[in-house]
């Protein structure tokens, strides 16, 4: 690769490593190094640089522990292909999405221009942890249905969620399948007599487990958005509790409320 790069500056108080991870991320960045790239050798790196290999390996690392780059065994480090970002609002929970057979996921992954899919459905009865039965207002050991899943935008892996329902509703229903049916959860939610009246949502954000970073196929040093929802039907009953785990870089959350 030819390379059309700036030297580094001996004057500069930074580091070799870290002006040279700030030259190869500004290249990423702007797009002069593309998504699915292959970065410059090590060799191409050091002879431009003027540099030990250490001290490229260094650079190289900062850049994976971005998450920006990604090696592949035997054949170099390339760009990491970002996924697109997706804006989430509360319109992905309007009633006229479950009407149309669509759950939240698929919703608001179509209206991003995105072919959704779900996999490593798992489907379980369990009693409930103390703090899920907190927040279903249930007595700690009664049982709920446990559903996770991991949801995918074009192929790629964007988000790991775990829904907890009440036995009392989810029981003889498709809640309890693997196949929830047309409008997901919620729709079989309301199917059960519960009409959903509002839900409260609580974000962070943190690291993710090593478990998590390989399901959502994450960059070492990539956090993630952990967002628990519970959902309330119209007598104010805690029907579900939602927790996600999302990719940090794939997703921008919005908020719209009136000012009251």
């Amino acid at each position: 690769m030819m390379l059309d790069l700036d030297g580094i500056d001996r004057t500069d108080d930074r580091p070799p490593y870290r002006q040279i991870a700030a030259i190869l991320r500004q290249q990423i960045k702007s797009g002069r190094l593309a998504a699915g790239e292959k970065l410059p050798s090590e060799s191409a790196l050091i002879e431009h640089f003027g540099v030990a290999r250490m001290t490229v390996r260094q650079a190289v690392q900062e850049l994976r522990g971005e998450g920006l780059v990604i090696p592949e065994h035997g054949k170099g480090v390339f760009v990491r292909s970002a996924p697109p970002v997706r804006r989430l609002a509360s319109d992905r929970f309007a009633r006229r999405h479950r009407d149309a057979g669509k759950s939240a996921f698929l919703a608001e992954t179509e209206a991003a221009g995105q072919k959704p899919q779900v996999d490593r459905i798992r489907v379980t009865n369990e009693p409930a942890g103390a703090d899920i039965a907190r927040r279903l207002r249930l007595t700690e050991g009664d049982r709920i249905v446990v559903r996770s899943r991991r949801y995918l935008a074009d192929g790629r892996p964007v988000e790991i969620a775990t829904s907890f329902i009440p036995e009392s509703i989810a029981k003889g229903t498709p809640i309890a399948a693997t196949d929830t049916g047309p409008g997901g959860i919620y729709g079989r939610i309301e199917d059960a007599g519960h009409t959903l009246a509002r839900f409260v949502e609580e974000v962070s954000a943190r690291m993710p487990t090593p478990d998590e970073r390989k399901a959502l196929d994450l960059g070492a040093g990539t956090p993630v958005i952990t967002l628990t929802r519970t959902a309330f039907d119209a007598e104010g009953t805690a029907v579900e509790v939602c927790d996600t785990v999302k990719a940090a870089s794939a997703f921008v959350l919005e908020y719209d409320f009136p000012a009251r």
